[in-house]
C-alpha cells in the first residue's frame, strides 16, 4: 500500500526559476521515477521563494529518499501525512452559524478541538 509524504527541498531561489528550468526538474524527477518503478508516485509540489513541498505516495520514505539520491535533489523532512483536514469536514450548520454564537447541541463532531496558539 502506497502512503503519502510531503517532502521539504531547501532549494535557494527556486521560486525565481523560469518556467523552463521547472520543466527541467520534472523531467529529471520523471526519469528516476520511472526508474523505481510503481512503489512511488508524484503527485505535485508546492514552489515558495527558497523550498518546494513535494506530495508522494510512496512505498516508504526510504523509497523516496532513493529518488532524492537518484535525482540530485534534497530531501531535508519527510513526514508522512496521516489524515487531511479541510473545511468539508466541518457541519453545514457550524459554518453557517460560524461568528454568530448560535450553538447546536445536533453536531455529533468526535472532537472537540483545544484553543489554538498565535
Amino acid at each position: 500500500m502506497l502512503r503519502k509524504y510531503v517532502i521539504e527541498r531547501n532549494i535557494e531561489g527556486i521560486g525565481a526559476q523560469p518556467m523552463e528550468a521547472m520543466c527541467g526538474v520534472a523531467l529529471q524527477s520523471n526519469r528516476v521515477l520511472d526508474e523505481l518503478g510503481t512503489g512511488i508516485q508524484w503527485l505535485h509540489s508546492y514552489v515558495t521563494a527558497n523550498k518546494t513541498y513535494c506530495i508522494y505516495l510512496a512505498r516508504d520514505e526510504a523509497l523516496i529518499r532513493e529518488h532524492a539520491k537518484r535525482s540530485g535533489f534534497p530531501a531535508d523532512a519527510i513526514v508522512e501525512v496521516k489524515s487531511v483536514l479541510d473545511p468539508t469536514m466541518a457541519p453545514a450548520w457550524a459554518v453557517a452559524t460560524r461568528n454568530t454564537g448560535v450553538t447546536n447541541e445536533r453536531c455529533n463532531c468526535p472532537y472537540n478541538p483545544p484553543a489554538m496558539e498565535r
